[in-house]
């Protein structure tokens, strides 16, 4: 089994769930929910037995928002989208560009759920789910969440390389807020799959959503610095403020900009030209130890997964 969703939560490819494991994970959430009301039900009323008719329905409404509302709200945004039942199924809820939701996100699924799933008995949320292409349901639709299988067969989970080493942390100071979700899952498949590309239509590509990219973020693409290894230079920032917001507890939203790097901790070295990148595999084996003249001196970046041109 290969986990979909990464330690920081960001889910790298994102897999549709099917309404028949969703609907399981709901079945099984909503006995959860309904034991946990009957228990707090059956208490609440033994504590209110000396109160008037009023007062006694004021609880049992509150206690079924309390319960059945705001419960699975509070254990999506907590357990950043995986209660109970989706725990079981192997799904997870997250955001249309891969990321972990927040509690604007749960509410939205929470509030249209009572609609969608208690009252109607979840015929709403099956017809919607039927008639939409990635099986959402309402609540999804208006919050901008899609539920995603973690659990898949090993090996099909795409592989986003990392950046060159030269360009880790280099934009810092980019400004991210404006960039779509949708742009932000683009450039995550693209780089997922640019091995399996054609040179050409990859590059083409690249360059396509790195000038998306640049326009998005009010700073064009560095000079010397090619499409794709800008992409996952981007990515792994975004990753990185991800990761610090959800560890860290920073407020939500995308995070503040950094302030950029000094020009003295640039590297001083002229940057190297990246061709296309390389087939993943193995590193190859070390070449014997040879002499190597001036004009061959310039540095190769390797573990990255773009490679200097032949």
């Amino acid at each position: 089994m290969s986990e979909l969703v990464t330690g920081e939560a960001v889910a790298l490819e994102l897999r549709p769930a099917k309404l028949p494991s969703r609907g399981m994970a709901t079945l099984l959430d909503l006995a959860v929910a309904l034991v946990a009301y009957m228990v707090v039900s059956l208490a609440l009323l033994a504590a209110t037995s000396s109160l008037d008719e009023a007062a006694q329905m004021a609880v049992s409404i509150a206690t079924f928002l309390l319960v059945l509302v705001g419960g699975p709200i509070a254990v999506e945004t907590l357990s950043h989208g995986r209660s109970l039942g989706k725990m079981a199924c192997g799904l997870r809820v997250v955001r249309d560009d891969g990321g972990p939701i927040r509690f604007r996100h749960a509410l939205v699924r929470g509030a249209l759920g009572v609609v969608e799933i208690l009252l109607t008995l979840g015929v709403v949320a099956c017809i919607a789910s039927l008639v939409s292409a990635r099986g959402r349901r309402l609540g999804d639709v208006f919050a901008g969440t899609l539920v995603v299988r973690e659990r898949v067969p090993g090996g099909r989970s795409g592989f986003v390389p990392p950046p060159p080493p030269w360009l880790a942390g280099r934009f810092q100071g980019l400004d991210l807020s404006a960039v779509p979700d949708g742009l932000w899952l683009a450039i995550r498949q693209y780089l997922g799959r640019m091995n399996q590309l054609d040179p050409q239509i990859g590059r083409a590509m690249a360059e396509r959503l790195a000038g998306d990219l640049a326009e998005r973020t009010g700073t064009p693409v560095p000079p010397g610095v090619p499409a794709a290894p800008y992409l996952a230079a981007v990515l792994q920032e975004r990753q990185v403020r991800e990761a610090r917001r959800v560890f860290a507890g920073t407020p939500g939203g995308t995070s503040a900009p950094q302030p950029p790097v000094p020009a003295a901790a640039m590297p001083s070295a002229p940057m190297p030209a990246y061709g296309p990148p390389a087939s993943y595999g193995p590193a190859p084996a070390a070449p014997p130890a040879q002499e190597v003249r001036p004009d061959e001196g310039e540095e190769r970046a390797g573990g990255t997964g773009f490679a200097p041109p032949a």
